[in-house]
């Protein structure tokens, strides 16, 4: 699959073909901290860079070590060990750097390593068979618009805390149908860029 440009694949990954919205992958994480705009945007930092990076780790390990090596079968135990090793590793520079963000994020800073965003990101770069640089424009195309899409479900979801929602719509009901409609616009870009 080496005739798509790196642009045209981080493009799609960001709108066109965002994991959140078009695959739906990691929406635990994104329905449960987009309640306010900061923690979303540290999440979304943090899914970026862990999603970029380890597109790349399992890619290399991948085409350096798994397939050499004839151990392709063990893929999926692979990439969920660099995953969470890597991880760990954002954790603990996190909570050195940015106690409060830490803090804000709680819960849910260990849970990126079961966020199936970054393991459906490294999934779709070893099916698609993408170069190096094409994993990486993926990954750090798909972090972006997962990034994106939190950050903006947050906004929305902050000025829905000062709007009238029917009684039967509040809470998990009004989130589903703003990424619903979310995800309509989303895929409105559809005809721009496709990568499947």
């Amino acid at each position: 699959m080496t005739e798509i440009s790196v642009l045209s694949i981080f493009l799609a990954a960001v709108f066109t073909n965002n994991i959140l919205l078009t695959n739906y992958l990691g929406m635990c994480s994104f329905l449960a901290v987009s309640s306010e705009v900061k923690a979303s945007a540290g999440l979304g930092m943090a899914v970026t860079f862990v999603m970029a990076v380890t597109s790349v780790l399992n890619w290399i390990v991948e085409h350096h070590i798994l397939v050499p090596l004839d151990l392709v079968y063990m893929r999926y135990i692979v990439y969920i060990i660099v995953i969470a090793a890597f991880v760990q590793l954002v954790e603990m520079i996190i909570e050195r750097v940015s106690e409060s963000l830490y803090s804000a994020l709680g819960i849910f800073l260990p849970l990126i390593t079961v966020n199936c965003a970054i393991l459906g990101a490294t999934l779709f770069i070893a099916i698609r068979e993408y170069t190096l640089p094409q994993a990486a424009a993926y990954g750090a195309g798909g972090g972006l618009g997962w990034a994106l899409a939190i950050v903006a479900m947050a906004g929305i979801r902050q000025k829905m805390a000062r709007a009238r929602v029917p009684r039967g719509l509040s809470g998990a009901g009004i989130s589903l149908v703003i990424t619903g409609i979310m995800a309509l616009a989303f895929i409105g870009f559809s005809g721009m860029i496709r990568i499947n």
